[in-house]
């Protein structure tokens, strides 16, 4: 299985398939959509953490609520041990790559968050439901739509596993054993109970606790990384200079240290980057889909700062610690330790260490609540509403099973997944592109700053609104 799935990875992140299909789209898009996520990142981050929510609009948890679902799901284990990864097998300038997969798949998440809005539906349960699964098929005719739709969902399904369950377990298992002798088994068992009490109540419970602790261990982790810097300002100008120059040029190998060349700094901070902010995948717009907002454009503003948090935040101070305190030279072999290592660099006694266990503990369970709501909702499409509780039941149990078993295989398991799930929804983007862009520029006409009401909306519709002003 473990060379099955390294196989299929390599193939799936080869420079011949996806990763210029990602940084394709998300270039593409960008263009499209004239840097919308430069151009309007100030008034995104105001509505979506200031305003915090839309009044009057359809859906079950508020923007806010939206957003840190989004963030629970992608600010896990990939923001600290698939950052040392990538730095530990690709170099620096892995952290280069892992930027401009930020930067180009904002405008992917804004566009995927747009089109789960957009195409939403309403379900048994009197719930909204969205995301590729759905505005997929209702999108692109011909069938081939619902090809790509069924194929996102069974993927999505199955990855929710990989990415949101078995390697969130796994680290945190690990993890909490190394720093404080806890047995994986009563890691488990704590951690089959709270997911459980949390997933009984669906996405608002959901919602609830995850805008309650979500953004208060992103701070948390943030002002240790700060403390870090400050303790080695002087070598942050010849880090910077390093990821740059290391982007284009690879490194050697340097000890312990797997070096690579360009092509291998270029697959690790894609795939990483992806894994680490899920932009391009399709996975935010199924949160997006459940907030309530008064327009498509909006909210995906909202959910396009979502991958400015994770990956040019909270992931550059992950990698700006790793490379300034020289962490990444002692090898790569256990990634975990590699981030803790460098924060004990900058922080008193025995505190670097459990800190980062520590968030790898939240940033883990914050994403197998995200993710379970993910797959539970790809699944839905597939079976109905009637699969949702079993397939809450089994994401349960398999929170136990990563806790207490050796999976060599989880991560190449979880990255070709990642992949896979990302290939539809990214040609979906491409075919969708025109109308995302149309109706984005005839929103933002009538709306620059995203300060309408949601009466001047409804009075903007009714006149025509998006159809007339995109004419």
């Amino acid at each position: 299985m473990n060379e099955f799935f390294s196989a299929l990875d390599s193939f799936v992140w080869s420079p011949l398939l996806l990763i210029p299909l990602l940084l394709g789209t998300g270039l593409w898009l960008t263009i499209r959509l004239g840097v919308v996520q430069l151009r309007k990142l100030g008034p995104a981050l105001r509505l979506g953490l200031i305003d915090r929510k839309d009044d009057g609009g359809e859906g079950d948890i508020t923007q806010y609520q939206a957003l840190s679902t989004a963030l629970a799901a992608t600010v896990g284990v990939g923001n600290i041990v698939g950052v040392a990864t990538a730095i530990g097998i690709g170099g620096p300038g892995a952290l280069f790559w892992m930027w401009v997969t930020g930067l180009v798949g904002m405008a992917s998440k804004y566009s995927e968050a747009f089109l789960g809005v957009k195409f939403r539906t309403v379900d048994a349960a009197g719930e909204q439901s969205g995301g590729p699964q759905y505005y997929l098929k209702k999108a692109i005719p011909n069938g081939f739509g619902k090809l790509l739709a069924v194929l996102f969902a069974v993927f999505a399904a199955i990855a929710a596993f990989g990415i949101g369950n078995l390697t969130q377990g796994n680290a945190v298992a690990a993890n909490l054993d190394a720093s404080f002798g806890l047995p994986v088994e009563a890691t488990g068992i704590i951690m089959f109970v709270l997911v459980g009490a949390v997933l009984i109540g669906g996405i608002k419970s959901i919602g609830r606790v995850t805008a309650a602790f979500v953004p208060m261990m992103i701070v948390l982790y943030i002002a240790a990384a700060i403390w870090v810097l400050i303790v080695n300002v002087g070598d942050i100008p010849a880090a910077v200079a390093l990821i740059f120059t290391d982007a284009f040029t690879g490194t050697s190998a340097l000890g312990g240290f797997a070096g690579a060349g360009i092509i291998l700094a270029i697959q690790m901070g894609v795939a990483r980057g992806l894994f680490s902010n899920e932009s391009g995948m399709g996975s935010g717009a199924i949160a997006a889909a459940a907030a309530t907002t008064t327009h498509p454009v909006r909210q995906g503003m909202v959910s396009m700062t979502q991958t400015f948090i994770d990956t040019l935040v909270v992931v550059s101070f992950t990698g700006l610690v790793i490379i300034t305190t020289g962490a990444w030279e002692d090898g790569a072999d256990d990634a975990a330790a590699m981030t803790a290592r460098a924060f004990s660099t900058g922080l008193p006694g025995e505190f670097g260490g459990s800190l980062v266990t520590l968030s790898i503990v939240f940033f883990a369970f914050s994403t197998m609540l995200g993710w379970s709501y993910y797959g539970e909702r790809a699944f839905e499409s597939l079976v109905g509403r009637r699969g949702t509780i079993p397939y809450r039941f089994i994401f349960t149990c398999v929170v136990y099973v990563g806790a207490v078993t050796e999976l060599e295989t989880v991560w190449a398991f979880a990255s070709a997944l990642n992949g896979l799930m990302a290939l539809p929804n990214l040609v979906g983007l491409i075919i969708l592109s025109g109308l995302i862009a149309r109706e984005t520029k005839a929103y933002l006409a009538f709306d620059p700053q995203l300060r309408a009401s949601a009466a001047e909306v409804a009075e903007w519709e009714r006149a025509g609104g998006t159809r007339a002003a995109a004419k």
